[in-house]
């Protein structure tokens, strides 16, 4: 693989733009598989039969839900093809949201809190639903004029309407049930208790021990909930930590340790198995 495809394959769900706006609708049914982005994701859900899953939790989706998919978030969707999947879909880029936090208000709030609450869904009311009805409708007129100031403009709609996110999230009322997330308590648990320690040793036999349930329980309950296996969703969320620390500069050795891989040819491998790049080539194509 030539240097250029390389990197094409290494930035492929990254995002250098200030934010992305897509507008699509389909009725084929489409094979996702779970993946992740290295920036955080809105998605607003107009029509169709779709499940959501992310990170361990599935959302049965009603007209107008917002979910938040907040950065290396594990997700996909569950397409009926039964029906038309429309939806409107906002890339955000971390950085360009973090040069207009002003006055301690941090914009990736509500990813951030989502991530704490593990709740990435926001039902709208009525009134809540035309507003951001409206809001949508003037950044997409914003992103398809080319008047004067169109880039001001877009980029200030765009500013407004994750404010209003923002707000609905920050309103939500925490012990409102809603019966259309489905996840298992326990693997909920076990999915924090894997993120908090991806340094140490998280064999099959110390979780099952931790949790009280049998190992071959275990793994057939973690695959049915979340769609992965026990040790590919370990060595997933190792992988995506370990890209993380190259970018920032650390040494691969020393990335191989915090990221909890026995040995270091065993770190090497995963990580070009998932890049197609070595530590060292993926440190130089995300400069």
């Amino acid at each position: 693989m030539d240097d250029n495809a390389s990197k094409e394959k290494v930035k492929r769900g990254y995002l250098n733009e200030d934010f992305h706006f897509f507008n699509l609708k389909d009725q084929k049914k489409n094979e996702f598989e779970f993946h992740y982005h290295d920036f955080n994701k809105i998605i607003i859900f107009i029509s169709g039969d779709v499940t959501y899953i992310i990170e361990g939790k599935s959302y049965k989706l009603k007209p107008w839900d917002i979910l938040l998919v907040g950065r290396n978030d594990l997700h996909m969707p569950i397409i009926s093809p039964a029906t038309s999947y429309e939806r409107m879909i906002l890339w955000l880029n971390p950085l360009f949201l973090e040069e207009h936090n002003k006055n301690n208000c941090n914009l990736l709030s509500c990813f951030e809190l989502a991530a704490e609450r593990k709740l990435n869904l926001i039902r709208l009311s009525i009134k809540d639903i035309n507003s951001i009805k409206q809001n949508l409708a003037d950044l997409e007129a914003a992103i398809n004029d080319k008047a004067f100031g169109s880039h001001i403009l877009k980029n200030a709609l765009f500013l407004q309407l994750i404010v209003k996110i923002n707000r609905l999230f920050l309103g939500m009322k925490l012990n409102e049930n809603i019966d259309d997330i489905k996840y298992d308590p326990r693997v909920e648990d076990i999915l924090s208790f894997i993120n908090s320690n991806l340094d140490k040793d998280l064999s099959i036999d110390i979780i099952s021990e931790k949790f009280y349930l049998n190992k071959y329980y275990l793994m057939h309950l973690f695959k049915k909930e979340t769609g992965y296996t026990l040790y590919g969703y370990i060595q997933k969320k190792r992988i995506i930590r370990a890209s993380d620390l190259i970018k920032n500069g650390l040494q691969a050795g020393e990335v191989c340790s915090l990221c909890g891989f026995g040995d270091y040819s065993t770190f090497v491998r995963a990580f070009k198995k998932e890049f197609k790049l070595s530590p060292k080539q993926y440190y130089k194509f995300n400069r």
